[in-house]
């Protein structure tokens, strides 16, 4: 697919915003982040004053054929089916925060290896029944691919025309964290033992077993597109939220990326369309090792380091208020000239 996506460039109103912020009743870069985030958010929308509407957290779930033998997640596969029963049910912590959030959650099952029928709430994207093992093949076929990244693409474009413009995105899959892993070690030229965490729980001797099989699965191709990257390493959901950070982007989306693998996602988008960043806010620093250097590389700052590694979005919907706040501070909040108060 081809995406148009504009760097956001407005000097003038970027000085209007600006202006706005420092004369609020407060000195000059007091509120820190906060005002950073506000400025961005302003010039995503062109305008001073920005306002959030229907904020939207999207999972995406699939699972990984590498997986299915066990040697790199502790996890059996079955539990990326069960845990999407989880969230349909409301019983997951990404549940409890959208809720306590006001943030609408759909759930996408991208290919995870299960049938789910005809159920209510469930976005059917399936590209397949989870893909390849990458020891052996690419983990999915170019048709594959350009389908995931389409689909992504269009249920952005569907939570757009649902009146969203605010989005983050989850995921749900054992074995994505080496997917992860792959793509940062691509993308940010760290090596495979740099990249390699304990996912959903490794310890000691398990993670070397991990660090081993991966790296031996990085040399064995190569990749001279970003399209041969996301084939031959990636998961559906990851390839699906490619897709869908980059629809987002070019819908003038404020974007909330959330940990280890969703960022992993971006450093593809990223890559393909650098424009993406502008539109970015980086929700928090994960517990997984590989993701701090990720946002070293891409030289951004979170705003929140809770040790958090549970993926799903849980990091997006605990950052959300802190971004509500950027906006309610310079919507509402006296000028010195408004309130009689003295700026210097």
């Amino acid at each position: 697919m081809d995406f148009h996506i504009k760097k956001i460039s407005n000097l003038t109103l970027e000085k209007t915003i600006q202006e706005k912020i420092d004369n609020k009743t407060k000195p000059i870069g007091a509120l820190g982040m906060l005002e950073k985030v506000a400025l961005q958010i302003g010039m995503i929308q062109n305008t001073d004053l920005p306002k959030l509407t229907k904020p939207t957290i999207l999972v995406f779930a699939g699972d990984h054929g590498i997986a299915k033998k066990g040697e790199v997640n502790p996890y059996p596969q079955e539990v990326t089916a069960q845990m999407v029963y989880n969230f349909l049910n409301g019983g997951a912590a990404i549940n409890v925060l959208c809720k306590q959030n006001n943030i609408d959650l759909k759930i996408v099952d991208a290919g995870v290896n299960h049938d789910f029928g005809s159920i209510t709430g469930l976005i059917d994207a399936k590209i397949d029944f989870g893909t390849q093992n990458y020891q052996h093949q690419s983990a999915m076929s170019p048709k594959q691919c350009n389908a995931a990244i389409k689909k992504g693409a269009d249920i952005v474009t569907e939570t757009y025309n649902d009146g969203s413009n605010i989005i983050g995105f989850g995921e749900m899959g054992i074995g994505n964290t080496s997917s992860a892993s792959l793509l940062m070690s691509f993308y940010t030229k760290t090596p495979i033992a740099e990249c390699v965490g304990s996912g959903t729980g490794l310890h000691g001797e398990a993670i070397k077993v991990k660090q081993k099989v991966l790296t031996e699965v990085y040399n064995t191709y190569t990749p001279s597109t970003h399209m041969d990257m996301l084939m031959y390493y990636g998961g559906f959901e990851i390839v699906m939220m490619v897709g869908a950070i980059l629809r987002a982007a070019e819908l003038k989306m404020t974007i909330i990326i959330d940990g280890f693998i969703v960022t992993s996602a971006l450093l593809a988008a990223n890559a393909m369309h650098p424009e993406v960043l502008d539109y970015c806010i980086f929700a928090h620093t994960s517990g997984e090792q590989g993701h701090q250097k990720m946002l070293d590389f891409l030289k951004k700052e979170p705003l929140v380091n809770l040790g958090m590694r549970l993926g799903e979005g849980t990091g997006t919907a605990v950052a959300y208020p802190i971004i509500v706040s950027s906006i309610n501070f310079l919507n509402q909040m006296a000028s010195f000239e408004s309130a009689g108060v003295s700026s210097n």
